[in-house]
């Protein structure tokens, strides 16, 4: 018998495929974009070090409702900001397996209009 791949699976592959080619320096480090299906999430991440250097999410900003393009572009510009707190201005974007599409493509454009540079 055949196993069904679901779609998360695929997700996962092409995120696995996205990581083997690109990694976030002390320079250039990693916004990675996480979407449920009621809240959105981003980190900027060290992948050298292997930590965590600012996150947030719809559900830590206590959006009305985290699922949809508002909120994704609210979240796009926390991240962009608190980002520019710690001193990092260029990042290489990780869209975790999604098309650049939606929820991702607002995030993106919202990061991009607050000051990050990808």
């Amino acid at each position: 018998m055949i196993k069904a791949i679901s779609r998360n699976d695929e997700r996962i592959r092409r995120h696995k495929r996205i990581r083997a080619k690109i990694s976030g320096t002390k320079q250039c480090p990693r916004l990675n974009v996480f979407r449920s299906n009621k809240h959105i999430f981003a980190q900027v991440i060290n992948d050298e070090k292997g930590t965590t250097l600012v996150a947030t999410s719809s559900l830590a900003m206590k959006l009305p409702n985290g699922s949809n393009k508002s909120a994704a572009k609210t979240v796009g510009e926390e991240i962009a900001k608190l980002a520019k707190a710690k001193k990092v201005k260029k990042v290489v974007f990780d869209r975790g397996g999604y098309i650049y599409h939606g929820r991702v493509k607002e995030f993106a454009e919202a990061a991009r209009a607050a000051g990050l540079e990808f």
